[in-house]
């Protein structure tokens, strides 16, 4: 019994089943489960490999040549993507990687700043020093340039020309910037003002309007029109104006959203604002009533005229006679005689004057304007039309609605009609929009993508090689093995067995057999015959 549970065990009928198969059909077996395990194992070792990421985009080939010596230099082990433009390292030491590299001053981008000025030699010319001192200007400009988050390189040529003692012949410095952006991004005017006001300010005699910015396509961006700052406003100024805008329609939306939906209203705003900053000083001058007046100063004067009797302290002009007096020709002469020359002499004429000041009613009034008064504000209202549901397409509105609209956004946008606001609501069927497709970096930039996608050729080209072994190899084999083994002749076996006591025994079925071999000779005698001979000849010896 042990016998027949050891030969119906798996293992024992696979080496039946592969002795079965033909030399040829081994030996493809045996390679193809040899290769097949290679490839499972490589595969797995493999995808063991830790993932790399990107650790600089080579901008020049003098920089991606100092970085790769670099990371010889430190053992790193690195790879090329991208035709050779991007170095990419084990994503474990990237971030390691990066700052190591910074403290050696790499990468450079291609551009040198004032270290230039560290290995000047000696004896320089003035020339070839002020030549070194404009790369290196330049090259400071640019890295900072490119520091900004949507500029991917950036060039700065300067022009600075030499002074003159004389006046006529002074030139104005003027400046070109060439700005590279990364995929995707654009660069608003606040940005363009600002890479503008960084290079003006950092040359000495440049102003803002002889500096050019283009992008990478050749674009002049440093020269967009705009109404706005042709009125002569500032980048802060056009924000500030937008930003009020934006509050404005914010505003009207918000109050009719609830009343007509969700998407349902669009609104415009624009707005007429008093940006300039007044400092004003008044004074004022009214009289005082007349109880309450008050006397700031008085002065009174008090005169008279006439002769006077002899006064004073005798002298020689005392002691001498009266010059006679002289009168005009045309003089009467007085009536009366002495008399009346005496009473003449003794008159007197008095004069008083009096001058009183008083107190004016003084103010003085300082007003100092704030910039941002809305002078003026202009906004056009869209609303779509309403859904009804007894009706396959949407209805116009009524016009108490509209109405109704209107007044909610006058009350909204603080509607004011001696500051000359205008308001416009228009009732319209909304076209559904499109989808818009966001610009972004094409598919072969996106590292990310590339490396997700090798990642994925990777493991279907391991289960493709598998799949191939397997149909092509393997299966036809396993197939051949598996098919059932042909019947054969069994030997015949010894019809005896040991018996409980002992003796030797005939089998139960030797009776059946022999009954049987006796049938046969009976029926066919002569068949019988010829096999008795045939073992008669065989059993003899040299035969």
């Amino acid at each position: 019994m042990a016998e027949n549970t050891a030969a119906a065990t798996p293992f024992p009928m696979s080496i039946e089943a592969f002795g079965r198969l033909e030399p040829r059909q081994k030996v493809i077996g045996m390679a193809g489960v040899a290769l097949l395990l290679a490839i499972l194992v490589g595969g797995w070792l493999w995808t063991r490999e830790p993932p790399y990421a990107l650790l600089f985009a080579i901008q020049d080939e003098k920089d991606g040549g100092q970085i790769v010596a670099a990371l010889s230099q430190q053992n790193i082990p690195y790879r090329f993507s991208d035709g050779g433009r991007a170095i990419l390292v084990p994503q474990s030491v990237v971030h390691d990687t990066r700052l190591r590299l910074a403290s050696q001053g790499l990468p450079k981008g291609g551009l040198v700043g004032f270290e230039l000025m560290e290995t000047q030699k000696l004896g320089v010319s003035q020339f070839a020093e002020q030549i070194n001192y404009q790369r290196a200007l330049e090259g400071e400009l640019a890295r900072s340039i490119q520091s900004l988050s949507a500029v991917r390189g950036a060039r700065v040529h300067l022009a600075i020309p030499k002074q003159s003692a004389f006046l006529r012949d002074d030139q104005k410095a003027s400046a070109s910037v060439l700005v590279s952006l990364h995929p995707g991004r654009t660069l608003d005017t606040i940005q363009v003002a600002g890479i503008i006001n960084l290079v003006s300010s950092s040359v000495p005699q440049l102003s803002t309007g002889n500096v050019s910015v283009i992008d990478q396509e050749g674009k002049l961006v440093s020269q967009q029109r705009d109404p706005s700052r042709d009125a002569g406003l500032d980048a802060t100024q056009l924000k500030f104006l937008r930003e009020v805008e934006a509050d404005y329609s914010k505003r009207i939306e918000a109050i009719l959203t609830p009343v007509v939906g969700p998407n349902n209203v669009r609104a415009q705003v624009s707005a007429d604002l008093d940006l300039s900053q007044t400092d004003q000083v008044a004074e004022t001058y009214k009289p005082n009533p007349a109880p309450e007046s008050v006397i700031r100063s008085q002065q009174t004067a008090e005169g008279g005229s006439g002769s006077a009797p002899a006064a004073g302290i005798p002298g020689a002009l005392t002691n001498r006679p009266p010059v006679p007096a002289t009168a005009p020709l045309t003089q009467p002469a007085p009536a009366g005689g002495a008399n009346a020359a005496t009473a003449t002499n003794s008159a007197q004429n008095f004069t008083r004057n009096a001058t009183i000041n008083y107190e004016v009613d003084k103010t003085i009034r300082h007003t100092k304007g704030v910039p941002g008064t809305v002078r003026r504000l202009s906004v056009a209202v869209v609303v779509n039309y309403k859904k009804d549901p007894a009706k396959p397409k949407p209805v116009a509105l009524t016009p108490a609605e509209l109405t109704q609209i209107t007044d909610l956004a006058r009350q909204a946008m603080g509607f004011s009609k001696e500051r000359g606001d205008t308001l416009n609501v228009a009732n319209a069927p909304f076209t559904p929009a499109e989808k818009e497709v966001i610009a972004d970096a094409p598919l072969w930039a996106n590292q990310e993508l590339i490396s997700t996608l090798k990642e994925l050729a990777r493991y279907l080209v391991i289960a493709g090689v598998a799949f191939w072994l397997w149909t092509r190899l393997l299966k036809p084999v396993f197939e051949k093995m598996m098919e059932p083994a042909p019947p054969r002749m069994e030997p015949l076996k010894n019809e005896f067995e040991i018996g409980a006591d002992g003796t030797l025994q005939r089998h139960r079925g030797y009776d059946e057999k022999l009954a049987d071999a006796r049938e046969l000779a009976k029926k066919d005698p002569k068949a019988v015959a010829n096999m008795i001979k045939e073992w008669v000849d065989g059993g003899e010896p040299g035969k």
